[in-house]
């Protein structure tokens, strides 16, 4: 039986922009525009005419911006939502509907009516059909899994190092695992997230002023200490090096073979490279399998490897390819992970 094509409301007060990302959409057979709205009023009401299973979101509108949309949205059967953005005019706005369960951005190429706004078309229609199979944040839980036996590693020394990647779903899940984390945190932390250039600082912004440890953007030759979390820049890989004393992250060059950047895989591999078994690795929600190999670095050195379960995943795909691997030791919904990951430092 032939799936029905994903059905989206385009959320934008610019009348070319939604001219433009009608098209670009509509453009793919996976893909029914059914209709556009010009403020937040109007899209909530076409919301609960049409019942879309996506939006995509502008935040700068009047009468009622994305924030208000977000927030207005209903707790059972909303449409999950894809920000359209643009960084240098709305950063802070995209970090805050990240962490009020928007699903993904795509951030727009210029805030300008050009048709540079093409440029979007291939990563917008990929997040919008990721979206449609994400888990929204009002759905009902799903069973937890078997328990997963654990992974065949020595006993490693005392960690020294925890880096998480995350990817669709990210934002929210490193919002309630960075937050619940104590001040007096024994090691550092490096963050590997799929997300836009121009938003991890405030992102990160956001993150420290609601976290009891410091949370901080990255930048070249950074020292990594205790109790400071380490956030990659978006478009920008990160990776672990170990001096005499000391452990810092330094930007390395775009990778080919990469289709994330940050690359979750990268910046695992590099520190299971520099540390050993004092790695502990942290897989959260994500669509695809970055992590899967940088997970099997840090197990192959000793380290241990944590996932995040599938009943608070978003999308249950990056995590799902590490346990299926035999690499994860353990898993817990992201609610729980701040103490399994203190159960395993």
């Amino acid at each position: 039986m032939k799936t029905p094509p994903v059905r989206v409301l385009v959320v934008d007060d610019s009348a070319f922009v939604r001219k433009v990302l009608r098209q670009v959409l509509g453009a793919d057979p996976s893909i029914e525009v059914v209709d556009t709205a010009m403020d937040g009023l109007d899209a909530l009401e076409k919301i609960a005419r049409h019942k879309p299973d996506v939006i995509t979101l502008d935040l700068v509108m009047p009468n009622l911006d994305g924030i208000g949309v977000l927030a207005s949205l209903p707790r059972d059967g909303a449409p999950r939502v894809v920000v359209v953005s643009n960084a240098e005019a709305d950063s802070e706005l995209g970090v805050k509907a990240l962490q009020q369960g928007a699903i993904d951005l795509v951030e727009k190429p210029t805030s300008l009516a050009t048709d540079r706004l093409f440029e979007l078309s291939n990563e917008l229609v990929r997040k919008v059909l990721a979206a449609a199979i994400a888990r929204g944040p009002s759905a009902e839980p799903r069973p937890l899994p078997p328990p997963i036996a654990p992974a065949a590693i020595p006993v490693p020394s005392r960690a020294r190092l925890v880096v998480i990647g995350a990817s669709t779903g990210g934002p929210q899940a490193l919002t309630r695992l960075l937050t619940a984390l104590p001040a007096e945190l024994p090691v550092p932390v490096v963050v590997a997230l799929h997300i836009p250039a121009g938003y991890t600082d405030s992102l990160a912004r956001r993150l420290d002023g609601a976290s009891a440890i410091s949370i901080v953007e990255a930048s070249e030759d950074l020292e990594l200490r205790p109790g400071v979390a380490v956030i990659a820049r978006g478009g920008r890989h990160l990776e672990v090096c170990r001096h005499l004393d000391h452990a810092s992250v330094h930007f390395a060059p775009a990778s080919s073979t990469s289709l994330y950047c940050p690359s979750v895989d990268l910046l695992f591999a590099s520190a299971a490279a520099e540390l050993g078994s004092g790695v502990l690795g942290v897989v959260l929600t994500g669509m695809g399998d970055d992590g899967l190999q940088g997970s099997r670095a840090i197990h192959k050195a000793g380290g241990r490897v944590l996932v995040e379960a599938e009943s608070s995943c978003v999308v249950y795909g990056m995590p799902r390819r590490v346990r299926e691997a035999g690499l994860a030791a353990a898993e817990a919904p992201i609610d729980e992970m701040a103490a399994l990951i203190l159960r395993h430092l």
